[in-house]
């Protein structure tokens, strides 16, 4: 195997570290605070967000967890990743174990949300349909 270091690789580790410190600090979470909720060493959350150390996915899985974002999130090669449209493909993977009437409780809460984004808009003068409609 050869010993001299793979530039993608090192590029890939340093990107899914820079999501993890981005994710984590927009959540105001110490790495202490990290590494005290999943049993990861505080030393290695470090050595990850540096890019310096690979993330096994189960430590993935465990911050991905704490954050409460889908792992997929951190792994897309898209430099302009959207959390959003990850979180929206794990939502519909959860709806998909409901009872009917959660899922219509579930359809009735998004409208009421869209419905109040759409009143603050008005209110504010802004831009009221999110992107991709309602």
């Amino acid at each position: 195997m050869n010993a001299e270091a793979d530039p993608d690789r090192d590029t890939e580790a340093k990107e899914l570290g820079e999501r993890l410190k981005t994710a984590r600090e927009y959540l105001n979470f110490s790495q202490q605070y990290v590494a005290e909720h999943t049993g990861i060493p505080r030393t290695a959350i470090s050595d990850m967000e540096r890019g310096v150390r690979r993330v096994d996915s189960l430590a993935l899985r465990k911050i991905a967890r704490l954050f409460q974002m889908p792992p997929g999130y951190f792994l897309d090669p898209e430099a302009g990743a959207d959390v959003g449209e990850h979180s929206v493909a794990l939502l519909a993977r959860r709806i998909m174990s409901l009872q009917p009437e959660d899922v219509e409780a579930v359809e009735e809460f998004v409208t009421f949300m869209a419905l109040r984004r759409s009143a603050r808009a008005d209110a504010s003068g802004t831009e009221s349909v999110p992107k991709g409609g309602l």
